[in-house]
């Protein structure tokens, strides 16, 4: 299983550690690689420096300055996260060419999208029962840091494995009329993400999620499932299928 944990869903020292045991538990059962964000923790790098956040469509414009500090920030949470799962190597993508990307679009900056994941070095990890835990840097075409969105680089890991994939983010899965809990979509077909951004009721950081988990499936995973990181049990209840907003084909 691969599990992308947002940055959104580790905003206290508790609720990351607390996280991290479930993992550890899911990995009782099944192999994990897991990919994370750090939204949170780059901001607070920013603001200290002075550089200001601007997104666009959902992703962060990042000039060369701010992704010194998005990759300093990243490797710095990467290594904690695989010191609380216990048992696992944080990684990031210019490890082994774990993560190589191209320019996303100019006006993004150093905003990659990923051309190639180094499945065979998470495959012998893995075989090493060692989980993996991959920071959303990759590399660019010039040997320079890319910033990866983070549904997109999981998105692309759980395809090159040819395995499942959870969102874990700050939400119970995809609203139809948000914040409403009663309006959470159990599944949810292609044709009904594209209905979903053409009328709104998905949008902002919810369009990479949605689009991340209809790439996974097209890159071949099987199946991909957005759910709550704020909540104990989330995880092992998404994994079986009982939480969150599945998307399928």
């Amino acid at each position: 299983m691969i599990v992308k944990y947002g940055g959104n869903a580790m905003k206290s020292l508790e609720l990351r550690r607390a996280v991290a045991a479930e993992i550890a538990a899911l990995r009782g059962l099944m192999p994990v690689v897991v990919v994370h964000g750090g939204g949170p923790v780059i901001e607070r790098e920013l603001a200290a420096r002075g550089i200001a956040s601007e997104f666009r469509g959902g992703l962060r414009v990042t000039s060369p300055a701010a992704m010194d500090v998005v990759e300093m920030a990243l490797c710095q949470l990467n290594k904690q996260l695989a010191q609380d799962i216990g048992g696992a190597v944080g990684l990031m993508g210019r490890d082994c060419n774990l993560l190589t990307a191209e320019p996303f679009d100019p006006e993004l900056g150093r905003v990659g999208r990923v051309t190639g994941v180094n499945a065979d070095l998470l495959r012998t990890l893995l075989g090493a029962g060692i989980t993996p835990v991959v920071g959303c840097v990759a590399v660019g075409p010039d040997g320079d840091a890319l910033n990866i969105n983070a549904d997109t680089a999981a998105g692309a890991v759980a395809g090159a494995l040819n395995e499942g994939i959870i969102f874990l983010t700050d939400v119970d899965g995809v609203y139809r009329d948000y914040p409403d809990p009663a309006s959470r979509a159990e599944a949810l077909s292609r044709a009904e993400v594209e209905e979903g951004i053409g009328a709104g009721w998905i949008a902002g950081g919810m369009i990479p999620k949605v689009r991340a988990a209809l790439d996974a499936l097209d890159r071949g995973a099987p199946h991909a499932t957005i759910a709550s990181g704020m909540e104990a049990g989330v995880l092992g209840a998404a994994a079986r299928g009982e939480a969150g907003t599945v998307v399928t084909g």
